[in-house]
């Protein structure tokens, strides 16, 4: 009887943790925050002097202009640095499958840039970007380019922190990556080095298309980390006010938009709001990227078939 209770019961108390702690500071603020969006509730307010608006706020913020240039920011930062950043760790990930001298110690260096402090990596990449004695600026002069004020421009901005997010998050990709190559069986490689497949067919054939889960999974946590962006443009931008991402708004993000109306206009309500608009926009977001990964899955898979039936 006790045994019957063990397997049947058992399963639940050891996964009942996650979902306790995830209940207490996971899905009840969610909750807690969505009922603060249709209030208008500053940092004076409480529960019983809060006044209820409904959906004002969020038809507010849809009207907003300096909204939808945070959104149209993080989406620019997110497809310039998420993009370049998957495509360059699978293909370090795959140098680094190979047989190399010091292969641990060169899979251990890629996650350097990723345990560095972001405020290093900021005043770094701050001065390599400076206007006037900055490395790249010094680098475009060699082929004729006047300086560029890399802070005052929106293109300039995006560039400039999107090579800092890829300098911080390739490796830790890229190790993802590593471990789910390390899975694939090696007699499928010799297979196909004995069929004469060069490495680069043998990558693109065989290595890509065994990766698919593992890409979809590193895909959706990269569009949830690109969208949520917030330390690399605070800190690029530097300034009396960073949190307005320059005097243009040129480098805010939705996540710096939603600090702006909590820690300098104090509205708890309205940052609360946004704080939904940016969850909701992640979820569609990742649902896309899940849609579209599974269907290239798919399409593999029905040109698989036919190519069997011939």
């Amino acid at each position: 009887m006790l045994g019957r209770l063990d397997i049947k019961y058992s399963p639940y108390l050891y996964i009942a943790p996650f979902f306790v702690v995830f209940g207490i500071f996971g899905l009840w603020p969610l909750i807690y925050t969505l009922r603060m969006s249709l209030y208008d509730w500053d940092l004076g307010s409480t529960v019983e002097t809060a006044k209820f608006v409904g959906l004002d706020n969020f038809v507010m913020f849809l009207k907003d202009d300096d909204f939808w240039n945070s959104v149209v920011n993080t989406l620019a930062l997110f497809l310039m640095s998420t993009v370049p950043q998957l495509i360059l760790a699978l293909i370090l990930a795959n140098a680094l499958n190979k047989r190399l001298r010091g292969r641990t110690l060169l899979r251990m260096g890629v996650l350097i840039p990723n345990i560095t402090s972001v405020a290093a990596v900021s005043i770094v990449f701050t001065q390599l970007y400076s206007r006037d004695f900055g490395l790249i600026n010094w680098l475009l002069g060699l082929v004729g380019i006047d300086p560029i004020e890399w802070q005052a421009h929106s293109w300039s901005s995006w560039v400039a922190i999107s090579s800092m997010v890829d300098w911080r998050w390739t490796g830790y990709n890229a190790l993802i990556f590593l471990a789910a190559m390390q899975s694939i069986p090696r007699d499928i490689y010799e297979s196909a080095s004995l069929d004469g497949a060069s490495s680069w067919r043998q990558f693109w054939t065989m290595t890509v298309p065994m990766l698919r889960p593992t890409i979809i999974f590193v895909t959706i946590i990269s569009t949830i980390g690109g969208l949520q962006l917030y330390g690399e443009p605070l800190l690029f931008t530097g300034g009396g006010n960073p949190l307005l991402g320059g005097s243009d708004r040129q480098s805010q993000t939705v996540t710096m938009f939603l600090m702006e109306q909590f820690y300098m206009k104090f509205e708890l309500g309205r940052a609360a709001t946004v704080a939904w608009l940016l969850f909701i926009m992640i979820l569609v977001f990742s649902v896309i990227n899940f849609l579209f990964t599974r269907s290239l899955r798919s399409a593999d898979g029905t040109a698989k078939k036919k190519k069997v039936k011939r």
